[in-house]
């Protein structure tokens, strides 16, 4: 895979991340600016995640059908437009709509650059590796938001926070639009053809459908979930079981799913995909308590918080390229096992700490668990059809 494009796909996986966390220590500025209360704040933060998590699946299902190349390039210019307008936001509420479209843009942009990169790298081994430095560079993003944003905000003030992501996007765009070819999809989901069988003969297929309720109750389920987590909202919670359970009769049903439900009887599949899911979950739930015992216990200023926290992150960013080529060399077990193993036992020392030196065994051995959980899409050995919900194991 060229350098140059593997660099331009990490910047659009960068900014996704770097946007989650940049934001947070720019709060009492513009809510001090845009008279602007805890409500609103928190909006602001949450509007993005919410949108994001809502409409990701969606997301990498469009490039299915559309050819992610098309989609990582609409997803830069929903981003970088958005950006600009939160950069220019006169309200509260113009930014946290304009913040809901960041998400509209990350959603496009997340799963993009990951089906690009398997696009791009049939070789396993090359693979592997090209996945470990997209994760790197991801989580290199998680520091840099904290320590990027502390020094915007002293030195500009907030707006610069989002106006730098402009330049940024426009870069990454032209560098897409040269160095990734049109047209590519993902295999057997070419738009007018069911995986599996003759093309015609598809009782009411639609050629290029997309699973639009599917997505529908996908991005309902998702993000009444997250906002039931946030808000503490019992009724969103049971929207979001509901629709959930929508979701799958509907997938089990559809003659092109948006998630062929088969892929889950794998158990590589369904392995890799809990292990990710919880090492996510823990290293992001990491995140949030040391950032809180930091600043709220320690009662350190958000820039110091953020360069206390580099010890996470820095072996996170060295260890993702290892990881990509350990598993390239001996397979995803034994990287896999070895992280959580280091991780469980770095996250046992939160029971002892209660200053920053005890702190910092726990941060650094969490930070091989979350390296060595790489995307779910590296152990597969290579790109296989995605098999139809409804076709039988012959098929």
């Amino acid at each position: 895979m060229r350098p140059a494009l593997l660099i331009t796909l990490c910047t659009g996986m960068f900014l996704v991340q770097l946007d989650l966390t940049v934001v947070n220590v720019a709060l009492p500025t513009l809510g001090e600016q845009l008279h602007a209360g805890l409500s609103a704040l928190q909006w602001v933060v949450d509007g993005y995640s919410v949108v994001l998590a809502a409409l990701l699946l969606a997301g990498g299902a469009l490039g299915d059908v559309l050819g992610h190349r098309g989609v990582v390039l609409t997803g830069l210019v929903v981003f970088g437009a958005a950006s600009a307008a939160c950069g220019f936001a006169q309200s509260a509420a113009w930014l946290v709509a304009a913040r809901a479209v960041q998400g509209i843009g990350a959603a496009l942009l997340l799963p993009g650059t990951l089906a690009v990169i398997n696009q791009q790298c049939p070789d396993p081994g090359t693979r592997a590796c090209a996945l470990g430095v997209w994760a790197g560079v991801s989580a290199l993003a998680l520091p840099a938001g904290r320590l990027l944003g502390g020094a915007l905000v002293s030195v500009a003030g907030w707006r610069p926070v989002f106006l730098l992501n402009v330049p940024i996007v426009v870069a990454a765009t032209l560098a897409v639009r040269k160095l990734v070819g049109p047209g590519a999809r993902t295999p057997g989901r070419t738009p007018g053809r069911t995986p599996g069988r003759t093309p015609g003969r598809t009782p009411g297929r639609t050629p290029g459908r997309i699973d639009v309720p599917g997505a529908a109750t996908a991005a309902l389920a998702l993000g009444a979930g997250v906002y039931a987590v946030i808000g503490h909202q019992p009724l969103a919670a049971g929207i979001a079981v509901t629709a959930a359970a929508a979701f799958l009769v509907i997938e089990h049903r559809s003659e092109a799913p948006m998630l062929p439900l088969g892929l889950l009887k794998s158990r590589r599949t369904a392995g890799a995909t809990v292990i990710s899911a919880a090492m996510n979950f823990v290293g992001l739930g990491s995140v949030l308590v040391f950032t809180l015992y930091l600043q709220s216990v320690l009662h350190l200023e958000p820039l110091d918080a953020g360069l206390a926290l580099l010890p996470l992150f820095l072996p996170l960013v060295l260890l993702g390229p290892l990881s990509g080529r350990l598993t390239a060399k001996l397979g995803p077990r034994p990287p896999i096992i070895a992280g959580l193993v280091l991780g469980a036992l770095g996250l046992f020392g939160l029971l002892r700490v209660d200053t920053y030196p005890t702190l910092l065994p726990t941060s650094s051995a969490s930070a091989p668990a979350w390296a060595c959980s790489p995307p779910p899409s590296s152990r597969r050995p290579s790109p296989t059809p995605r098999p139809n919900a409804r076709a039988s194991p012959a098929a």
